[in-house]
Formats: C-alpha cells, structure tokens, sequence
C-alpha cells in the first residue's frame, strides 16, 4: 500500500468559469516549488462552465488537486476560508486561479515564512520591483485611493492591501478566524486586521500578468463590499456591516420617494394620496432592487425568485409600515414630542424590515 506525504503548503484558489485555466495553473504550480510537497484546492462556486468537472478530472489522475464544490454560496472571502479549513497543511497560500498571479514567487513566500520571523507573506504589486502590469489609470488610481483608505480605517499598514496573493501560518490564520468578516473580494486585508495580536509581515513583489482566459470578476460593485468590509472593521462589534448598507439603501429609498412624489402631486393638482401611494410604490421597489444589488450581492435574487423576492419585501415593508404608524401613535398619545415618536417608529420599522426581509427575502434559495 502506498502512503504519500501530508502536504506542507496547501494553495486555496477559489474558481468561477475558470474551467479553461485550471490545468495551467496547476502545471505551473509544479513546475514553481521542485522538492515541495504542495496541494492545490480549488473551491468552485458551482460554475456553470464545468470548472468542477475539470477539476475532478485532474484530481483522478493528481492526488494534490482538490475540489471544494460549493452549491447555493458565493463569495471570494468566504470561498478561501471554506478552502484552507479544508487544509491541514502548515502553511496557506491564497491566489486567484485566473493565471494574473505569478506562482513562481510561491517558492520564495515559503522559504520567508519557514524562516520564523513573520506570519504572513504578501504577493506585492507595489513594494519595490513589483507592478500593476498593464492596468488603466483608471484602476491605478482607484487601487491606490482604496489603499489609502485601508490604512487610515482599519490602522493596518500594508503596500498592497488589495492583493489577493499571499501566504499564512495556519496559526495565524485561525488566531484571526473568529473575526474574520468574510464580507467581499479581497480576504487579505480581513484577514490582517482580524489578529488579535499585530501579525508580523513582509511583502514580496511581483508583476500583475493580464488575464489569458475567461473573464474578469471584478466590476463596479466590488467598490462597494470593500467599503462594506471596511465598516464592518470599524463598527461590526457594534452594528452588522451589512445592516449599515440596508439603511444606506433606506436611505437612497427617501430620495426617491420624495423625488417621486414632487414630481407627480405638481403633475395631479391636489390628489396627494395618489401620489403619495405611488412614490411608496417606487421606493420601496428601490429598496429591493438596490439591497438585491449591494446589500446582498452574495445572495442575489435572480429568475422568479427575483419577482417572489419582490413580493416578500413589499409584504415585509407593509407590515412595518404599519407598525410604524402604530408606535409613533403611541408614543405621541403618551406625551412624547412628535419627532421622537416619529424616529422611534422609523427606528423599530427599519429593524424590522432588516430582520424579516433577511428571513423571508433573502434566505439561501436552492
């Protein structure tokens, strides 16, 4: 009976439509760390491509390829931390599968870290020698202006906190874990600012390469779950960051209300009730379609559940609508002032219409 060695470093790339890059990646992973005894895990988020298919494909004929096939969760930030608990290897890289991370300081990462004296190794693009490759200004200049930011908010002093290329002690990593939010893309900074004690550690350049296959993940919303991962660092204690985005869509939802009732009381004379029905009507549908968008980007509601999803939040906001009114009434009836009536029923609404629309909206759809 043969036995193989337990692997020393385990490689976590999570996937989606990547069924064209795993092969390469996997190649190049040899071919980087000769005399490493190495593994690499890749965590798919069901691609509709076949990437898990392939994936078990290679594991047939490869011992060190792994799959971790997750079906109804998405996620970059959740995905590696699935991937590493499934580790048992000492130490952890993390690295995008898409081929624009070069495996070929993997070597160098492990070599640092088995020296002793840090606990994480980053994959800089911006310490000395490394590069942003071909990236717009554009992108140059919003990667920057994040950075800026993580070290301001999260008081945690990385070149590259953006990078998703880094290597851990496992220690580390679950020393940090009970804090880790998970919210996002980028797990690093998550991961950094989660220790409870300063986590020692070096950068380590290299180049961006441009993407052979498949396509780009980021978009324009992934702005927004880094500032999500930012006020969870500073207020998750306190309030749940995705909770501060509910009220912030809450807000955009007066905006338009009031916007929307402007426009159609100065277009129907003095028929206000109309008006003020409809403008509910398109705010709250404002609501819903943003908080789908942004505050649960993870559990996107697409398909019919996208329509039945709709209809549970109007049904939610309704209800709380209604107590509103009720606890406002009540607190004015008994001597409070009008405006803390009105903002303790706008406070109990706004709890209300997170935690009942969490349960019936937004819950994990098969």
């Amino acid at each position: 009976m043969t036995h193989y060695l337990p692997a020393e470093l385990s490689i976590v790339t999570p996937t989606f439509n990547e069924a064209e890059n795993v092969a390469l990646l996997v190649e190049a992973v040899g071919a980087a760390l000769p005399g490493v005894r190495w593994e690499i895990i890749f965590v798919d988020d069901n691609s509709p491509d076949g990437t898990s298919a392939k994936v078990r494909e290679m594991a047939q004929r490869d011992a060190r390829v792994r799959i971790v096939h997750r079906y109804g969760r998405r996620g970059l930030s959740s995905a590696c931390v699935e991937g590493i608990l499934a580790s048992a290897a000492p130490y952890v890289a993390v690295m995008d599968s898409d081929m624009q991370h070069d495996e070929a300081i993997l070597g160098t990462m492990l070599a640092r870290l088995k020296q002793g004296d840090v606990d994480l190794v980053i994959g800089s693009r911006y310490a000395e020698g490394g590069s942003t490759g071909e990236w717009s200004k554009y992108r140059r200049w919003a990667s920057r202006v994040a950075t800026r930011l993580a070290s301001r908010l999260t008081r945690v002093h990385i070149d590259d906190p953006m990078s998703g290329f880094f290597m851990v002690r496992r220690e580390t990593f679950l020393a940090a874990l009970p804090n880790l939010s998970s919210v996002g893309f980028k797990i690093l900074l998550d991961l950094a600012a989660s220790t409870p004690k300063p986590v020692r550690m070096v950068e380590v350049p290299y180049t961006f390469r441009n993407r052979l296959h498949g396509t780009s993940k980021l978009d324009s919303l992934v702005l927004w779950e880094y500032v999500q991962l930012l006020l969870d660092k500073m207020f998750g204690r306190l309030v749940p960051a995705r909770f501060l985005s509910f009220v912030l869509v809450g807000g955009s939802g007066v905006v338009v209300h009031f916007a929307v009732l402007s426009l159609l009381f100065a277009g129907f004379g003095d028929n206000f009730a109309f008006a003020q029905a409809a403008a509910t009507f398109v705010a709250t549908s404002s609501n819903f379609f943003l908080n789908n968008k942004l505050t649960y980007r993870d559990q996107r509601l697409r398909g019919r559940w996208l329509f039945l999803g709709w209809v549970t939040f109007n049904l939610v906001c309704l209800t709380g609508a209604l107590a509103n009114v009720g606890i406002a009434q009540y607190l004015f009836s008994h001597h409070n002032t009008w405006p803390i009536s009105a903002l303790a029923g706008i406070a109990v609404t706004t709890v209300w219409n997170y935690a009942m629309s969490s349960i019936f909206t937004w819950k994990n759809r098969r």
